[in-house]
């Protein structure tokens, strides 16, 4: 995912991710993408970026990889706008919330079916539904369900909806990252699979849909392609109180938000570094028609950077960290890769110490004793 400061890439290649690139130029988005498809195959590529304010940018290439290597032949390259059109997902403001049902994942709620609508009775609710699981889906459904269920005494319903087409999948990965997510917030997975309510009309290309209801009614949406704390949140709060009352909270008011900043606080000059953006070199690491010796090739190029840049190194630990919780890494690749992936996650998802190194790191630089030797 992108910052707001410069321009997401996304090609997808029947209908699969396969390249995300950050830069400015519009242009060089589209070959560098290009680059990272197979020999002879054609994708489209979208650049989603801002435009005043509003993140539903999109620009659009179209483009065929002739040959290995370079060797490029752009067939469409346009540049139009949709600054001014809606992305739409789920019931609209004013529509009818319909009662739906989700099975339970936690606690006393496990396998239970569970129905937020029906139990929140025409008063104010908040529905979160989760498309996709990355660090900004769960940044923002964590944040803005510790707020809603603050205001349960209020009268607000919280409810969490997972959407999977694998279910016990689905559960699994809940169970993994329950620390991740809003300990009293009604959680439940989708019996519909990953459309959700056939009623509801969800669009799964974004990440997240939230939903503001009271007396029945929509009163507020929020489809969110790439959730932000900072620029998405905010609106969402005021709808929110709209229904419950109250005063807007600040964010840095919010839990969670707080301890944040307090992070990046602590990094001193590292907090003005942004994450490195690791597509370009992790791609070749993850393609699914990458050799054995491309996937090594691809990861020492990989391993170089990490031990040169310490924020190379956790990143690359947060990523593999991530994908391995989800309980995705036969998402990712080939076997070889999948092998990396865990190496780095155990390596450089540990804390690091002042050099950079982690306690693995620091055991397999020590000497081995020599043969004979009784270690003294």
């Amino acid at each position: 995912m992108c910052g707001l400061n410069g321009r997401c890439i996304s090609a997808e290649l029947a209908g699969e991710a396969v390249a995300t690139v950050q830069t400015a130029k519009a242009p060089a988005l589209c070959l560098m993408a290009a680059l990272s498809l197979p020999a002879g195959t054609e994708a489209k590529v979208y650049f989603v970026g801002l435009n005043h304010g509003r993140s539903n940018h999109q620009q659009e290439c179209v483009m065929k990889r002739l040959l290995s290597g370079a060797a490029l032949l752009v067939l469409r390259l346009t540049y139009h706008t949709f600054a001014d059109e809606t992305i739409y997902s789920g019931p609209q403001v004013g529509e009818k919330l319909s009662p739906f049902v989700v099975r339970g994942v936690y606690d006393d709620d496990a396998g239970k079916d569970l129905d937020f609508v029906t139990k929140a009775d025409g008063k104010p609710i908040a529905l979160i539904f989760v498309h996709d699981l990355n660090r900004q889906s769960i940044s923002m459904t964590r944040v803005l369900s510790q707020y809603t269920v603050s205001r349960a005494d209020d009268g607000l319903t919280t409810g969490i909806v997972w959407l999977d087409d694998d279910a016990t999948d689905a559960e699994n990965t809940l169970k993994r990252i329950r620390h991740a997510l809003t300990p009293k917030a009604a959680t439940g997975i989708s019996v519909d699979g990953r459309e959700g309510p056939g009623s509801y009309g969800l669009n799964r290309k974004v990440m997240l849909t939230i939903l503001v209801g009271n007396e029945g009614l929509v009163t507020g949406n929020f489809a969110l392609v790439q959730p932000s704390l900072q620029s998405d949140l905010p609106k969402i709060l005021e709808s929110i109180v709209g229904v419950v009352g109250g005063t807007v909270p600040k964010l840095e008011e919010l839990e969670g938000m707080k301890e944040m900043a307090q992070g990046r606080a602590g990094r001193g000059d590292t907090a003005k570094a942004q994450a490195p953006n690791l597509r370009p070199i992790l791609t070749p690491v993850i393609r699914r028609d990458a050799t054995p010796e491309d996937v090594d090739k691809a990861a020492k190029a990989v391993e170089v950077l990490a031990d040169r840049d310490v924020l190379v190194k956790k990143e690359v630990g947060t990523i593999a960290n991530t994908i391995i919780d989800a309980g995705k890494l036969t998402d990712y690749g080939t076997p070889r890769a999948q092998e990396y992936l865990q190496k780095w996650a155990k390596a450089y998802g540990a804390r690091l110490d002042e050099t950079g190194k982690s306690s693995e790191e620091k055991e397999n630089d020590r000497p081995e004793a020599e043969p004979g030797s009784d270690g003294k």
